[in-house]
């Protein structure tokens, strides 16, 4: 009986084993596929012969972008429209999910509150209503477009308010007792003790900060202002529909879309690959008590 329980023991461990392989390879493969790509020639990637390993082996195409202040410029764009978004976001979601945490009967707007911001994540007031309001407010090429633009995102804000309910009463009681004071409670006490969820939500953000594209391509009106992804977006219709010069396609004629491209997402991959390991450990922790509610 023993033995059988030790056989199926090890038979599941092996099938785990080749399952979260596989899973972890889909996951790895579209990032080495695209440095592949990037690395190979013009003709191994138009032809589609580049799988594993890089054809042809050359750098033109990050050569290429060397020289391009424009991607330049949208790449520094990306970086202030994350790291101003992330500490806006988070700031508004720290200061919005810690009254909601409590109950009606501590702090009474609750539950109509929770209404309006749960209808405003089922039904959008749509695209257009929603630039006009931006127009008016002039944030129309302007970075705090970018910003504000989604700085309460709801789901966030369920998982750190449920985070939030979950920090023992004990630890607000006895800073009254010693004479806190609200703010000095979030911010002393309640935030320090919720690292888990806040390093957790700060992933989240700054990845759609990253690479969100739909509101550059939305609230700019030149390339000069576009965030990174809605540059890279565009610059795949841009290259494929306009009337290029003698020079640009003297320039180009070395180079394959594909592998110029798959250079620019593998840069724009960069930053999140150097954000992620420090915040991972938080990741399960963070989600996991703040999906549950007592």
């Amino acid at each position: 009986m023993i033995e059988n329980k030790t056989l199926s023991s090890r038979v599941f461990n092996i099938l785990n084993n080749i399952i979260m392989g596989i899973l972890a390879f889909s996951c790895i493969y579209p990032l080495w596929y695209a440095l592949s790509l990037s690395l190979s020639d013009k003709s191994a990637a138009n032809s589609g012969l580049v799988t594993i390993y890089p054809i042809g082996f050359t750098l033109n195409s990050y050569k290429e972008i060397m020289g391009d202040w424009k991607f330049f410029n949208s790449f520094w764009i990306s970086i202030q429209r994350t790291v101003l978004g992330t500490g806006v976001t988070m700031l508004v979601l720290i200061m919005m999910a810690y009254p909601l945490a409590k109950s009606k009967k501590d702090y009474k707007p609750r539950n109509i509150l929770m209404w309006i911001v749960l209808f405003c994540m089922l039904f959008s007031g749509g695209t257009i209503p929603w630039y006009i309001t931006m127009q008016k407010y002039g944030l129309i090429d302007n970075i705090w477009g970018l910003v504000l633009g989604g700085s309460l995102p709801v789901f966030n804000l369920i998982v750190m308010m449920n985070f939030f309910r979950n920090i023992s009463s004990d630890l607000e009681e006895a800073a009254v007792v010693d004479g806190a004071n609200p703010w000095r409670i979030l911010f002393q006490i309640i935030v320090p003790v919720s690292i888990p969820v806040l390093a957790t939500i700060v992933l989240f953000t700054s990845v759609y900060h990253w690479n969100e594209f739909f509101q550059g391509l939305v609230l700019t009106t030149g390339e000069t202002n576009y965030p990174l992804q809605t540059y890279i977006k565009q610059l795949v219709v841009n290259i494929q529909t306009t009337n290029l010069t003698k020079d640009q396609i003297e320039n180009l004629s070395k180079l394959s879309n594909k592998s110029l491209d798959a250079a620019k997402v593998f840069i724009a991959m960069i930053p999140m690959l150097i954000v992620y390991p420090f915040l991972q450990k938080y990741f399960v922790t963070g989600i996991m008590l703040g999906a549950v509610k007592e």
